[in-house]
């Protein structure tokens, strides 16, 4: 199992963040938030840059994992705005970030996609629901939405897809990747995990690997829901009956 010295304690990185989010102007705009202030690390000879938004909540109970690759621009912006909204209404910290996850996960079409694919594969019904769309509000209990890179990532400006540069190999991510997401997978027991195109499965391919989580669990072959990836649809049909299979098996 490969260690980092650096792990970071639960809602720690909050704390420090939340008076300055809720001391930003609104309505937001991307410069007062995606600058130095809120710049956590960066690879320069990479051209990586990785910034901070309050995507800390973790959901122990969770039956469901999905996960993602990095929370994109659009989220950043989503996540920022929900805790700004609580500034005539103070709250605790786990209440403002997991109203962020609530709001912010996998928001706008890519959350549309996503909650057709898992209906086709039938999820809801072994999760006692009348539909997967209930996972974003009244099933949140359910489920823990994530990413393997748990703050926002990007390459050359531009959000970054897990392809260029390889997110195994990158030194800067992989760091991330087992210091946040490896600690919140063990946190939560055996849920079934789903992730979100190749490159997040390979992460997780990776974890399992070297220990981190049940390799078992995993709902491999269920593609990215961004309206960018052209071939989620072929993707989806050409795994679908396997992805059934393995619902079928996991949940007994």
């Amino acid at each position: 199992m490969e260690e980092f010295s650096l792990t970071i304690a639960p809602y720690s990185l909050f704390d420090t963040y939340k008076k300055h989010i809720l001391n930003l102007p609104t309505p937001l705009e991307v410069n007062s938030f995606k600058n130095e202030q809120f710049l956590l690390d960066q690879d320069e000879k990479k051209h990586l840059e990785i910034y901070y938004a309050p995507f800390e909540y973790i959901n122990e109970n969770a039956k469901v994992l999905i996960v993602g690759i990095t929370p994109g621009l659009h989220q950043m912006k989503q996540a920022y705005t929900t805790v700004a909204s609580f500034k005539e209404n103070p709250a605790s910290d786990e209440v403002i970030l997991h109203d962020v996850k609530k709001q912010s996960s996998f928001e706008g079409p890519m959350r549309k996609n996503l909650i057709a694919m898992l209906d086709e594969l039938q999820l809801h019904s072994y999760l006692g629901i009348s539909s997967t769309s209930e996972l974003f509000n009244t099933a949140s209990n359910l489920v823990q939405t994530t990413s393997v890179i748990t703050y926002p990532v990007f390459y050359k400006g531009k959000n970054y897809n897990g392809s260029t540069p390889n997110i195994i190999k990158t030194e800067l991510l992989r760091k991330y990747i087992i210091q946040n997401f490896a600690q919140e997978i063990m946190r939560i027991d055996n849920p079934l995990i789903i992730p979100l195109g190749v490159n997040v499965s390979k992460v997780l391919t990776f974890l399992g690997e070297n220990n981190y989580l049940n390799s078992n669990s995993i709902l491999h072959g269920f593609p990215h829901t961004s309206g960018g990836n052209g071939h989620r649809h072929k993707q989806f049909a050409n795994n679908k009956e396997d992805m059934k299979q393995k619902l079928k098996s996991y949940f007994g």
